[in-house]
């Protein structure tokens, strides 16, 4: 036989057999296939087992032909037997089959006739005692008989009845049970129109409840019920729809409470409502409520700006609304008292406004804290319940044991003595037992009801707000405390935003007020006023929410810096036009500014009050009285303590601008310094007012208006420091820089006066000659001099400075007199010429004695000679 693998197969027969075949594959095949065809094929040809057959396999691709090793035998017993000779092979195999079992059985019979032979005697007693056997079965099979007779009597006369209660008993309890679960199947039907009914009412934590329980008794108690399959997810769908009717109805109740009419009432709208809308809003892990609270103060705050402003525009006559479409633009309309009566307004509505959302948020923010307090009262009773359970170990393995051992509770305690717990778990330990039979579905239960099942039953606890109203806690709110601390930190935050919403939407009412320089304009008084209000809010606004808002006091700031620098550029621009027309001359001081300086004097920095005009004017005084000193000054320096003083009570007023007005206030006194300066010592009057020339009498005059300043700086830099923060003390510095400023200037203009005297000295006496007639024409031209001198001063400076003044006026005298003498070669010899100087300084000293304050004046006159060596 060939093998072809490229599709042809060729057998070829032996031996007795004659004939060749092919086989034709469309396809190579496994050895396998080829062997099946070829028994197929011998079948068919009926070749015998005896054949011969070759196999070559033939190689495509290289031509040679190559035999595989194969048993013929297995070949033929595989794949190669035919059905030809089954008839003779079962016949065969029949025959040596009967000749096994024949053989087998003769080595049987052979085994037991030598097992029976080897036990003979007992073999034979076993015999014997068949008989003694049977009747002894017999006696016994009657006893038994007997036996269930008597069984069956007991069984009908004790036993039935009793078995009979019992299975009654099992019924009745079974049917009890069927009827509770039909009951509660009832109850659990009514479910939705209960919700609904509760959802017309808005009780939305009833409502909730109920389908939370229901939840529980379909999932524990009447799983698998059939009818109610869908019952769960409409359950679901329902929850999903409370929880947007809860929201709408906190966004209308938000709206409702915050657009109440602003009257002085602060009550909680509807307490109650409240409370359940936020319990149950908890319940559903609603968390973010209070964000649509946020939102409506946003919406109420501008509403209410808006209304004020309608409101007040329309009681005004002066302002046409069809004319002036737009509120901003009727707004501008309006004078400064009509806006303060609106502003004032608006901060009122703001206060009531915000103490209805604190008295709202706190209501909130008590549910919060009692949902967490029931939280906390949970755990620790979990805990006690724990540590008790230690405590009870003992009783429960007494009381497993003796259920173990088939004893019944009521037999090892009595009633009293019997534990709570222990009494309550009896039931479980006894159907646990290992006397006790299986539960089944015909097992005795006891009566359940309805709707209080044990896996329906929730914990709950009775708290009541600070509102007084009531509520109940259940045990199945699945917050942690740290969400409900979160929580109360946002509702207490939400009440800090709500400051800062009245504070923004009042300075942008200030800031569309003050587009057209509104607010710049103000003069004093009505700034004043203004700062004062705008205090008073945010002082009522930090008290009711107990944290400062910054924008209203950046705002009022940043008005006040406005106002700083255009009061200070008024004043300074006045005192400027004031010192360019001072003719420094003496002036009259009216009595008004008597009384301010005397109230100053008293304590108090500040404007005296306007009297009534008094029936007799009192007439304006020579001298300004300043604890107990005459200060003669000039016009400009009345004004300047006036503006002084208008700083100083500026800062009462508004204490935010302290810093602002002690730095202003400082370049003012630096100006009037500088400025007085230039305008006498530097003789800058002369051209800027036309003064002839800059007198004694202008430069003491000046002197003294410096030493009125100075007497009231301490009293500035005091008033100052009592308004400052201990950080900004340094700013003090000004002050002391400002007082050595002013003590140079007023050394300078006596160093003037000295200068002036000196200038003269020295002109005279360099012309004075020692002769007849005494006194000489020098020295009656310097005593004439220093009267006029005396005569400028006097009146302006005190006793003592004029008498400083002189005594360095003499000894510049002194100086020049001594060099002159020096250069006449006069001496202090007793000489006609020593004699004649004499008596000059004597008319010199009597004169200048004779003047009024220097009666006393040491002059010293000795000094003018040289001494001898």
């Amino acid at each position: 036989m060939i093998l072809d693998y490229q599709g042809t197969f060729c057998i070829i027969p032996t031996g007795n057999h004659s004939g060749k075949f092919k086989l034709h594959l469309r396809t190579p095949g496994p050895v396998g296939d080829f062997y099946k065809l070829l028994k197929y094929r011998c079948q068919e040809r009926r070749f015998m087992k005896d054949a011969r057959i070759f196999v070559l396999l033939k190689i495509p691709s290289t031509g040679l032909y190559y035999t595989p090793m194969i048993n013929p035998g297995q070949i033929w017993n595989k794949y190669l037997s035919t059905a030809g000779g089954k008839g003779n092979r079962d016949a065969a195999s029949s025959k040596l089959l009967q000749e096994k079992l024949s053989h087998y059985l003769d080595i049987v019979e052979v085994n037991i006739a030598h097992q029976i032979s080897l036990r003979s005697e007992a073999f034979f007693h076993a015999m014997t005692s068949q008989h003694e056997l049977q009747d002894y079965l017999r006696k016994t099979s009657q006893a038994v008989k007997l036996l269930r007779e008597k069984i069956s009597k007991i069984d009908k006369v004790m036993c039935e009845g009793s078995l009979r209660v019992l299975r009654l008993s099992l019924t009745r309890n079974n049917c009890i049970k069927a009827y509770n679960k039909l009951k509660l199947m009832a109850t659990v039907h009514q479910t939705q129109p209960t919700v609904q009914l509760l959802l017309s009412t808005s009780e939305f934590v009833g409502a909730l409840d109920l389908i939370s329980t229901t939840q529980e008794v379909l999932q524990q108690e009447l799983q698998g019920i059939h009818s109610f399959r869908h019952l769960g997810s409409q359950l679901c769908e329902l929850e999903k729809l409370i929880d947007k009717m809860m929201i709408a109805e906190f966004s209308t109740y938000a709206r409702n409470d915050l657009n109440r009419p602003l009257e002085d009432d602060c009550q909680i709208l509807e307490e109650e409502r409240l409370v359940s809308l936020v319990f149950g809003l908890l319940k559903q892990r609603k968390l973010n409520f209070y964000e649509i609270y946020g939102d409506e103060m946003i919406i109420t705050a501008k509403n209410i700006i808006k209304q004020c402003v309608v409101n007040t525009v329309s009681q005004i006559e002066e302002i046409d609304t069809e004319v002036v479409v737009k509120l901003a633009d009727q707004m501008r309309m309006m004078n400064f008292p009509q806006w303060f009566d609106l502003l004032k307004n608006i901060f009122s509505k703001f206060t009531i406004f915000l103490k209805r959302i604190k008295a709202t948020l706190n209501t909130i923010h008590s549910v919060v804290f009692l949902v967490l307090d029931k939280n906390q009262k949970t755990r620790d009773l979990e805990d006690t319940l724990q540590k008790n359970s230690a405590k009870d170990s003992t009783v429960d393995t007494e009381v497993a044991y003796l259920t173990h051992e088939g004893m019944f509770i009521s037999d090892a305690f009595s009633e009293g003595d019997l534990p709570p717990v222990a009494a309550d778990d009896t039931t479980s330990q006894r159907n646990t037992s290992p006397n006790s039979e299986p539960c089944s579905s015909d097992s005795v239960s006891e009566p359940e009801c309805t709707t209080d099942s044990s896996s329906s039953k929730e914990q709950t606890t009775s708290s009541v707000t600070p509102g007084g109203v009531e509520m109940m806690i259940s045990d199945d709110m699945k917050l942690t405390d740290l969400e409900l601390v979160r929580l109360a930190n946002n509702i207490q935050e939400l009440l800090y935003n709500a400051s800062d919403i009245c504070h923004d939407r009042s300075v942008k009412f200030l800031m569309a007020r003050a587009k057209d320089g509104f607010l710049e304009k103000l003069n004093s008084s009505e700034f004043v006023a203004l700062s004062r209000l705008m205090e008073g809010f945010i002082l009522d606004t930090e008290q009711i929410c107990g944290r400062k808002s910054m924008s209203l006091r950046g705002a009022l700031q940043s008005q006040a810096n406005r106002f700083v620098n255009r009061f200070h550029e008024e004043r300074k621009t006045k005192l400027s036009l004031l010192l360019d027309n001072e003719r420094w001359k003496q002036a009259e001081v009216p009595a008004e500014f008597q009384d301010l300086v005397d109230s100053v004097s008293d304590g108090r920095i500040s404007l005296p009050e306007k009297k009534p005009a008094a029936t007799e004017e009192r007439k304006p005084t020579e001298f300004l009285i300043v604890e107990g000193q005459k200060y003669a000054t000039v016009g400009t320096v009345l004004l300047l303590i006036r503006i002084i003083l208008e700083y100083c009570q500026c800062v009462d007023n508004i204490p935010s601008i302290t810093t602002d007005m002690l730095t202003r206030l400082s370049d003012l006194l630096k100006y009037f310094n500088s400025r007085s300066c230039q305008l006498v010592l530097g003789a800058g009057a002369l051209q800027v007012v036309g003064l002839k020339t800059i007198t004694t009498k202008n430069l003491a005059l000046s002197s003294r208006c410096l030493q009125l300043i100075v007497h009231y700086i301490p009293i500035i830099r005091a008033h100052f420091e009592a308004r400052l923060q201990p950080k900004q003390f340094s700013m003090l510095r000004h002050f002391d820089h400002i007082t050595k400023d002013y003590h140079d200037h007023i050394a300078e203009i006596s160093a003037k006066l000295v200068a002036i005297m000196d200038s003269l000295f020295d002109k005279l006496l360099s012309k004075y000659e020692v002769k007849a007639p005494v006194p000489s024409a020098c020295f009656r031209n310097i005593c004439k001099q220093m009267a006029k001198m005396h005569e400028a001063i006097y009146d302006l400076l005190p006793e003592e400075q004029t008498q400083m003044l002189f005594l360095r006026i003499n000894a510049s005298y002194k100086l020049h007199l001594k060099r002159q003498l020096a250069h006449l070669n006069v001496v202090n010899d007793g000489g006609p010429l020593n004699g004649l100087v004499t008596s000059d300084v004597a008319f010199y000293t009597g004169n200048l004695q004779a003047l009024k304050g220097l009666n006393n004046l040491d002059l010293n006159m000795a000094e003018i000679w040289e001494q001898k060596r």
